[in-house]
């Protein structure tokens, strides 16, 4: 991991992958589902209070009549000023608005965390990546189906696409 550039909370998204009861709770590597909410969650509070925007997403299953139960993000995770994205794909940006609203906002960067590191995170990273977004991965914001999977994200695909930082290393230019 490389140290974090300092962001400008203002060109800056915070982009928080699948913090849905059910997912959070399933098995997961290197860290549990709840490690990884607590450290979303703070880096959430942090952005905030930058004036930083904070992107949550939730997938859907476009075939399901009802969505599963645990269906909805978290209790508590969405505060005002928050944008809530439900997506139906793997990754966040296909038939979402996500770009447009990133646009309009004038974000050029994403801050990604969530579940799973190898799915929803990377597929979202990746389409940002062809949009033109700078990229940075919180590694302890993230966990997998297997800690094999979350590494090969983390250790070979993300440092190609962007910055690999701990949440301690997410530095926000004061305003």
């Amino acid at each position: 991991m490389t140290a974090a550039p300092v962001l400008d909370p203002q060109r800056t998204a915070l982009i928080l992958i699948d913090l849905m009861d059910r997912i959070v709770a399933l098995p997961l590597e290197p860290r549990t589902g709840t490690h990884v909410l607590a450290t979303a969650e703070q880096l959430a509070h942090r952005f905030r209070g930058a004036g930083a925007p904070v992107v949550l997403v939730r997938v859907e299953r476009p075939s399901a009549a009802e969505q599963p139960p645990g269906s909805d993000l978290v209790a508590g995770l969405v505060r005002d000023g928050d944008l809530e994205v439900v997506k139906r794909t793997l990754g966040a940006f296909q038939g979402t608005g996500l770009h447009e609203r990133l646009q309009e906002q004038g974000v050029t960067t994403l801050v990604f965390g969530g579940i799973a590191t190898n799915l929803g995170v990377e597929s979202t990273a990746r389409a940002a990546a062809d949009l033109g977004y700078g990229l940075v991965f919180v590694e302890d914001a993230m966990a997998a189906f297997t800690a094999a999977e979350h590494e090969a994200s983390v250790r070979l695909d993300f440092p190609r696409l962007g910055t690999v930082v701990t949440a301690d290393g997410v530095r926000l230019a004061a305003r």
